[in-house]
Parts: structure tokens; C-alpha cells; sequence
């Protein structure tokens, strides 16, 4: 089949022919008919995840079974999936509990095994992770709901439990960003997207945001919201920046809730926290990692529904070769909306 490999950390990319995988005990080979390109996979890329080269990264898909390993119940070929990031063992407590998402012993496509910038990806524990794709719902669509839309929407209904009329700030306009500004809005919340991009603004207005702050140097995003709003009741860090975890925290009113969905990694020791305001103000901190095959159901029949559209979020399709060189420049690219891959291309 062919493929994405990485071969060196932080290293050029090459499309070339490597073996199909076979379907893992318990588990079953999709054929890929869309996969997102996401920040996750470009932190993978840089080396802030522990990868084992040659790798192939990748870890929003969905497509098509095409073969069924022993053991598995549910699942038949042709049958159309998705899954999300996180691959429970469906053994342990968590994954019984409907919690996947925290499984100790967890798979995730990318980055524990081979992903699906490729043709064909291998998945594991199919009767626990796998979710069945609506014809109502195209696969790029689909795609797009396995890290960043599933995960906002963990965090927004599952975590935060954002109520109507609360105001709603998301610093970072990009994929997960977008899907929150989208998400809040169907939850009858008043939204705020804060950005450095026009263009990744201008989108989140087309998206229902109420109200766009664009971000320059020295600007005090924390007093801005608070003197728009009083305080906002739940802020969301859909970027993953010391500096925005604590701009999102100093923006909440007291009781306020914040959502850390994006990505901190200890490149420059651990971030610190704005403590003080959470004790004092009685703040509560939620993070939010994707979201379990068990709680889709409900996401899905919104989406078939019309009530949320994430295909409204995709900026475009590229191919295999498109991709090699978009994943190393995505830590400064100004997308506005999501980039799906389609492997056939």
C-alpha cells in the first residue's frame, strides 16, 4: 500500500509502497476513504511523542472494513467506520464504564502503532472502539470527528456542560477551535473566538461566533473578555500554549470552568498554571481527551440531523504528496478549517 513514513524525527516525509497491515486479534484493517490532518500528528512529527521509526503518522480516519481479525463480533467487511484517537483495550474498568478515552493500556493510531496517512490502518479492539458511519454522513465529514470535533464536543457537553445563554471563549481559531465555536453555538451559548489570523476569525464568525477578538502583540486578552462579558462562564485553550492556558484561565468570572483541550507539551519544563486565580476564585480545570466510541450515538444523530455540520469546518482535500509537505510547516500555518487527506489521490 502506499504511505506517509517518517524515518526521522522531525525529518522529510516520503509517499512510498510498505506493507499492508493484517487485522490484529480482536481487531479488523479499514480501508482509508479520508483522514484528518491535525496539530497532534504534527507534535508526533517534532518528537514530543514517543514514536518508533520508520512511523506513519496519522489518526482522524474513517472508511471502509476490509478484513476482520478472529474474535471480533460486530463488525462485518464493508461495513463503514470511523473510530476515535483513543483505542480502549475494552477490558478494563474504564472501558466497561464507557470511558475509553482514559484506558491505561490504550492504542492510538499515529502514534503507538502505524496510523492512517496510508491507504490501509490496522485497529485494535474493534468491538470497543469502532462506530458505524451513517450513509447521511460523508467519510471527510466523519474523518473530522476522531480528535478534534469528537474532543470538543467532550469537552463543551461532556466536561464543561456549557448552558444556554453562559459565555463561551475559545482562544485558537483552528480545527478544535472552530468545532467549539460551532458546538457552543448549538448549545445556545454567546461566543467569543480569540485568534492571531484574520482569516481563521473570519471563519469562526461564518461559524456563529458573537463576538472576534484578534490577538496582537501585548494585548490583554483576559481583560478584554472580562470587560465584554464580566467573566466568561466556561473558556476553552484550543491552542495548548503556556500563555494561553493562563489567558484562558484569567478570563473565566468566579466558579468559572475552563477546558484545556490543547496540547501542552513540556518542551521548556512543565507550564505554570495560574493557581492563585483558580483557588481563589473557586475555578474548576477540566481537560479533555477525545471522546469515547460509547458517547458517538448522540453526535452522530445531530449530525445527521443537520444540527451540527462539521463537513462546514474542511478547507480542503489533498493527497498523499500534499500532505509530506504540510504536516512539517503546521506549527506555523494559518489554516482556516480542517485539511482532510484522501490517500487515493
Amino acid at each position: 500500500m502506499r504511505a506517509l513514513v517518517l524515518d526521522e524525527i522531525a525529518g522529510p516525509l516520503d509517499v512510498r509502497d510498505v506493507p499492508q497491515p493484517a487485522a490484529p486479534d480482536g481487531g479488523v484493517v479499514v480501508q482509508v476513504r479520508a483522514t484528518g490532518l491535525c496539530r497532534s500528528d504534527w507534535h508526533a512529527w517534532a518528537g514530543h511523542d514517543e514514536i518508533t521509526l520508520p512511523h506513519v503518522p496519522g489518526h482522524e480516519l474513517a472508511g471502509v472494513v476490509s478484513a476482520v481479525g478472529p474474535g471480533v463480533g460486530r463488525w462485518r467487511v464493508g461495513d463503514r467506520v470511523t473510530v476515535p484517537f483513543v483505542e480502549g483495550c475494552g477490558r478494563c474498568e474504564w472501558c466497561m464504564s464507557g470511558n475509553a478515552q482514559v484506558c491505561p493500556d490504550q492504542e492510538q493510531p499515529g502514534f503507538t502503532h502505524w496510523g492512517s496517512f496510508a491507504e490501509y490502518v490496522a485497529l485494535h479492539a474493534a468491538d470497543t472502539n469502532l462506530v458505524a458511519v451513517p450513509d447521511a454522513v460523508s467519510f471527510e465529514a466523519a474523518a473530522s470527528l476522531g480528535c478534534r470535533f469528537a474532543t470538543a464536543y467532550r469537552a463543551l457537553v461532556g466536561r464543561a456542560q456549557v448552558r444556554t445563554g453562559e459565555w463561551v471563549t475559545v482562544l485558537g481559531a483552528g480545527g478544535v477551535g472552530l468545532s467549539a465555536v460551532m458546538i457552543a453555538k448549538s448549545l445556545g451559548a454567546q461566543v467569543i473566538a480569540v485568534d492571531r489570523h484574520e482569516r481563521a476569525l473570519a471563519k469562526a464568525g461564518d461559524l456563529g461566533a458573537d463576538h472576534l477578538m484578534l490577538v496582537e502583540d501585548g494585548c490583554d486578552i483576559p481583560a478584554w473578555v472580562h470587560g465584554l462579558t464580566g467573566g466568561a462562564h466556561v473558556a476553552v485553550d484550543a491552542v495548548g500554549t503556556e500563555q494561553t492556558c493562563a489567558d484562558s484561565v484569567r478570563s473565566l468570572r468566579r466558579r468559572g470552568r475552563h477546558v484545556q483541550v490543547g496540547l501542552l507539551p513540556p518542551v521548556a519544563g512543565h507550564p505554570r498554571v495560574p493557581m492563585d486565580r483558580v483557588i481563589a476564585w473557586e475555578l474548576d480545570l477540566f481537560g479533555s481527551h477525545g471522546m469515547s466510541a460509547a458517547d458517538y450515538p448522540g453526535m452522530l444523530e445531530l449530525i445527521a440531523s443537520g444540527a451540527l455540520a462539521p463537513q462546514n469546518l474542511i478547507e480542503r482535500v489533498v493527497g498523499l504528496s500534499d500532505a509530506a509537505a504540510l504536516l512539517p510547516a503546521m506549527e506555523l500555518a494559518t489554516p482556516a478549517g480542517i485539511t482532510i487527506i484522501d490517500p487515493a489521490r
